[in-house]
């Protein structure tokens, strides 16, 4: 499937998307192709400004590095930022596809998914784990994404929270077929079944790919596979 139409067809199989905050930076091009060699769906970028977030990481002209080297790779940016408008276009400039903003965050979230659009790239947007589930619901219908947060954003290798799955189920029921659900943080073997039963269709993983020796069986895992299945047995 083209990168174009990624996120917009109900994919036969739950999406994996590691994310590159847990990679080597030393030799990140090499670690992003290998994950993709080995069966990821797309990238995932978690931008971080320092103040939305306790931590500060990422940028546009990372982002610009990774098309340049992933020509044909879904880069799915998460900005996890206190003012996602002045973000979109820079990373929209920079070869990003994908740009998930918080509801959290400052601005109207039709708005920001209006924006994201005009700048060509589908939008997401996200829900932290305090935040009621009903908060977001009025504002379901424009995006093409719905990022349900398993941590509280910020740092990679967190424990997931178990109770943010009732509000995947609540988010599931109300989505369109042309609209992904994806669930962050926390993300491993353990988690990802759970994930997958109450909704979700695209998983981010950070530690649980790239702090193994065998991204491909990682992802497999995660995702569910007859395969998977067969190695751990």
């Amino acid at each position: 499937m083209s990168r174009d139409a990624l996120l917009k067809v109900r994919p036969a199989r739950p999406l994996v998307a590691p994310s590159i905050l847990a990679a080597d930076f030393a030799t990140l091009g090499e670690e992003c192709r290998a994950v993709m060699d080995a069966g990821a769906d797309l990238l995932h970028l978690d931008v971080m400004d320092g103040h939305f977030v306790p931590n500060l990481t990422m940028g546009p002209d990372l982002c610009r590095s990774l098309r340049e080297t992933l020509p044909d790779v879904l880069l799915d940016v998460h900005l996890m930022v206190t003012h996602p408008a002045d973000f979109i276009r820079p990373f929209a400039d920079a070869g990003a596809d994908h740009v998930t903003v918080h509801l959290e965050a400052e601005g109207e979230p039709e708005a920001l998914c209006a924006a994201t659009h005009a700048a060509g790239l589908t939008a997401g947007l996200a829900l932290n784990p305090p935040t009621d589930v009903e908060a977001i619901l009025p504002h379901l219908d424009p995006f093409d994404l719905i990022l349900v947060m398993s941590v509280n954003p910020g740092f990679a290798g967190q424990s997931f929270i178990p109770d943010v799955l009732e509000k995947t189920r609540v988010i599931a029921g109300r989505l369109r077929d042309d609209q992904r659900l994806e669930m962050d943080g926390g993300i491993d073997p353990r988690t990802a079944p759970d994930c997958r039963t109450a909704g979700c269709d695209l998983l981010v993983a950070a530690s649980a790919i790239f702090k193994t020796e065998d991204y491909g069986a990682a992802i497999a895992t995660l995702r569910g596979s007859v395969e998977a299945g067969t190695r751990s047995g």
